[in-house]
């Protein structure tokens, strides 16, 4: 089952109500996606620490071979 732009969205939302989120649907499936992230919080955190925090906020929806979104081209960084 395929997942929508705006339920990765809102997903991230949840955790960084502030972030400047950015989604793309790469392949136009619903499968591959692309998300910028851009949040004050990920200050001073390295650029794993950051991915993970994204990562956490998507409550498991790219687990396994039976999650929802097969692949998410993560970029994430602090406003300049």
């Amino acid at each position: 089952m395929a997942i929508e732009a705006t339920e990765i969205e809102q997903l991230i939302r949840a955790e960084f109500p502030d972030a400047q989120i950015t989604i793309t649907d790469l392949a136009g499936d619903g499968n591959h996606y692309a998300a910028e992230v851009i949040d004050e919080s990920f200050r001073g955190k390295n650029r794993v620490q950051q991915q993970r925090a994204v990562y956490a906020a998507l409550k498991g929806k790219m687990d396994g071979a039976h999650g929802e979104l097969h692949a998410l081209a993560l970029t994430t960084k602090a406003p300049d």
